[in-house]
């Protein structure tokens, strides 16, 4: 037990191509594998001692006396040639554990290898606007991010900055300059770092998260003042972010966030990850809003629910819904019927979809 180390663990998992590892007293170590947990059988039962022992070797002193006030505490770090690590330590029943999210040393995945839209590459190298990347925790949006940043990064001139909690993934330059901060260590928050972006010169402006309303407020800004700003959302559709976005502000405040957003939105990305019926893996499922003329005018005429007819009609544009994708991956015999339905945000119409693919519709 006292030779067993965070290192020994983190490199099984990352051996077994596992994206979570959750460790806390009283259990095995758990590796989250293609979005299904198993119990790492071959570490033993861990002690809160020996748990605590384990994630304290990676923190400084200060970090210890911020985790032990604040109760909870974010990270990250790095084993070199295996892998980045996102950190978030937690405390429960009076111990202590973690779940550590993997984030491969082994490059840059690019957005032909994630099956992304060539569409994506299009909108990252626009000179301004802002570009949204949601989904529920775990669906791959910093894995998204990455490979459109790096896009950017290969094929445009100038300063990247981003601003991330912690920071993840590791860019180097290319044809632009790329500034990573970290809040907590590099800036005290969003905001601030946002506010100090627009006076460093930046071509793109990557947030992190946009977890507050003067986060928002500081990316709506950034982006209509000539910057192209790419953050993130949790949400499980395209369009359900329009309204996120309206609801973080009081009903008076409403209109002219929207008619900001209708002005300065150049694509809203939701994605989820659903496992393949062909291979052990998972693959990015998308709803994909672009914001065309029409898109705009349902925005300002604050006909929201109108943008789903929008996108599902928006094909020529590159937009496509969840329904789509599912069954065109079908089509293609990546995902099973079951999949689809699972995974789907109108199970009943997703089965209607599918009996008419089966008859050849």
């Amino acid at each position: 037990m006292s030779e067993l180390t965070l290192d020994a663990i983190l490199r099984v998992a990352v051996d077994k191509d596992t994206s979570d590892i959750l460790i806390k007293a009283n259990c095995h170590p758990t590796f989250l594998i293609r979005g299904k947990a198993v119990l790492e059988t071959t570490f033993p039962i861990l002690s809160g001692a020996e748990v605590r022992r384990i994630l304290y070797s990676i923190l400084t002193p200060e970090q210890i006396r911020t985790f032990e006030d604040d109760l909870d505490f974010d990270l990250s770090f790095e084993i070199p040639g295996v892998s980045r690590f996102r950190v978030n330590l937690f405390h429960e029943k009076g111990e202590v554990g973690t779940v550590m999210r993997a984030i491969k040393s082994d490059g840059i995945r690019t957005t032909e290898m994630l099956g992304l839209p060539p569409v994506l590459r299009k909108l990252v190298v626009e000179k301004q606007g802002l570009i949204l990347v949601t989904g529920p925790t775990g669906s791959g949006k910093t894995t998204t991010l990455a490979a459109m940043l790096d896009y950017a990064n290969a094929w445009k001139d100038g300063h990247i900055v981003t601003i991330e909690d912690p920071i993840e993934v590791m860019y180097t330059n290319k044809r632009s300059v790329i500034t990573q901060r970290e809040v907590g260590n590099d800036t005290k928050s969003f905001s601030q770092a946002l506010r100090a972006a627009l006076r460093q010169a930046p071509s793109i402006i990557l947030i992190g998260e946009m977890r507050d309303r003067e986060t928002i407020e500081s990316a709506l800004k950034a982006a209509e003042t000539g910057h192209l700003v790419l953050s993130t959302l949790h949400t499980n559709d395209s369009v359900q972010t329009i309204n996120r976005i309206l609801n973080a502000f009081p009903p008076q405040e409403q209109e002219p966030i929207r008619i900001q957003l209708a002005n300065v939105l150049k694509a809203c990305i939701a994605q989820r990850l659903a496992p393949r019926a062909d291979k052990p893996e998972r693959r990015i499922v998308l709803d994909l809003l672009i914001n065309t003329a029409t898109a705009k005018e349902a925005m300002l005429k604050n006909k929201i629910d109108d943008l789903y007819e929008v996108v599902r009609t928006g094909s020529f544009d590159g937009m496509q819904s969840t329904q789509q994708a599912l069954l065109e991956g079908y089509r293609q015999g990546m995902f099973s019927a079951e999949t689809c339905i699972a995974y789907s945000n109108s199970p009943n119409e997703m089965m209607q979809l599918l009996r008419s693919a089966a008859r050849g519709g």
